[in-house]
């Protein structure tokens, strides 16, 4: 296929499109936000560790181009769909953005058309929910008109180890022609391919690969807690666990679980499950400790400021980082925001730090934040708060600054175990 449609230009989108542009693919970017098209046919990147020459170089040899007419998928032969997949107030999955970009597709679904869905959902989204909406709007048959697959995104943000080309690409269809025709698309892009028997395979695979992720994490946050109170490091310790070569795979202990995967795709299954009369015990209890840490971060925050005799009420507190992630600007369901909601709740004076992050944005769960800014990164600004949390231990920041200028550290990712800090008092959270 040399021409390719991809539908959300986001995290998963973007740098897919930008790895079939590089491969001989034409690509047409479709999104509904104006300001990403805009910016992208200007050969400007909004995602910070995608440059913006990376992005010009294939704008203008014209093999990417973005747009927000749908109409234009009547150019191309094969459609991947990248859009979110989030929970509910109810903690319920909400596939509505799947849905309505499948309304938007089928007008201009043409026979022999491929649809491939890599947004991470409950197995059967593809060909049972995707599927009906498509055939209901285009007239045509999955399967026998058009080809359906799934393609589960592993994106790994900000990681310079982490190439598009090189991850290997799980595919599953609906039919074998279905998935022939979708491992011949990313066979343009893809080096190693990883077909499965089916859609629901290739979706329970990707939620295996988070619910795992989920579980471990939430092992070492309860670890964490407990060796804590036997005066334990659990850096030190894990880091002696990850020397033996076989059996075992280190995880670490952080304030809270942050990003678009970890803390939602587990409850994907979950609410799934019930449908088959299944429970999911492991993932529920996993989840449990993993949202119980933010409250344990704010407890031992208490605890530091009683030791400098000062209540959390009327402190003063820095909350370095609200990206979920080290040296990204991607802040979705980021722990930092529920840290600095819980420290407002208890009277204290919040304000924030992050280099990628300089202007929180309007959020369904935290509207009443948008607007608030990064301060600035000097001593007299660090100096006058009561304590700095760091939440999230971005590359960028100089750790040996925040030693010699921050009154109180409280310090939930190890960023400053190689930090020498003689006046300031650092309390592991």
């Amino acid at each position: 296929m040399k021409t390719t449609a991809i539908i959300g230009l986001g995290y998963v989108g973007l740098p897919l499109s930008l790895q079939f542009a590089r491969s001989g693919v034409r690509v047409i970017g479709l999104d509904i936000d104006e300001a990403k098209v805009s910016a992208l046919n200007e050969g400007r990147s909004y995602i910070h560790y995608i440059s913006h020459e990376t992005v010009a170089e294939q704008i203008s040899s014209g093999s990417l181009t973005a747009s927000t007419d749908f109409a234009r998928i009547a150019e191309v032969e094969g459609i991947i769909i990248c859009v979110p997949t989030p929970l509910n107030a109810n903690r319920d999955p909400d596939i509505s953005y799947i849905l309505k970009t499948g309304e938007a597709i089928a007008p201009h679904l043409k026979k022999g058309h491929l649809v491939v869905l890599e947004s991470t959902t409950y197995p059967g989204t593809t060909d049972e929910d995707l599927r009906a909406v498509l055939e209901a709007g285009s007239g045509l048959r999955a399967g026998i008109d058009f080809h359906l697959a799934f393609s589960p995104e592993r994106e790994d943000p900000a990681n310079p180890q982490s190439r598009v080309a090189d991850i290997p690409k799980v595919v599953g269809g609906m039919t074998p022609a279905c998935l022939e025709k979708a491992t011949a698309l990313y066979s343009h892009a893809i080096k190693t391919l990883v077909p499965v028997s089916s859609c629901k395979a290739a979706e329970a695979t990707k939620l295996l690969e988070n619910i795992f992720r989920s579980v471990n994490i939430a092992l070492v946050n309860e670890l964490k807690v407990v060796y804590g109170a036997m005066g334990i490091d659990i850096w030190e310790v894990i880091a002696a666990a990850k020397t033996k070569p076989f059996g075992f795979m280190p995880f670490y202990p952080g304030p809270g679980l942050g990003g678009h995967c970890i803390p939602i795709d587990p409850f994907y299954l979950t609410w799934k499950a019930r449908e088959y009369g299944q429970s999911t015990r492991f993932i529920e209890l996993a989840g449990e400790v993993n949202s119980a840490m933010p409250e344990r971060v704010v407890q031992r925050t208490a605890e530091a400021l009683n030791s400098h005799r000062k209540p959390v009420n009327g402190s003063r507190i820095l909350l370095l980082g609200m990206a979920y992630k080290a040296n990204v600007d991607d802040d979705r369901e980021s722990p930092s925001y529920v840290l600095m909601e819980k420290l407002l709740g208890r009277g204290a004076h919040v304000e924030y730090h992050d280099p990628y992050v300089p202007e929180i944005k309007h959020t369904r769960q935290h509207s009443h934040l948008a607007g608030k800014r990064s301060v600035t990164w000097d001593q007299a600004t660090i100096a006058a708060f009561d304590a700095v949390l760091i939440a999230t231990a971005h590359a960028s920041v100089n750790y040996t600054e925040l030693a010699a200028w921050a009154q109180l550290i409280i310090d939930t990712r190890n960023a400053l175990k190689d930090i020498p800090c003689k006046k300031t008092k650092v309390w592991p959270a």
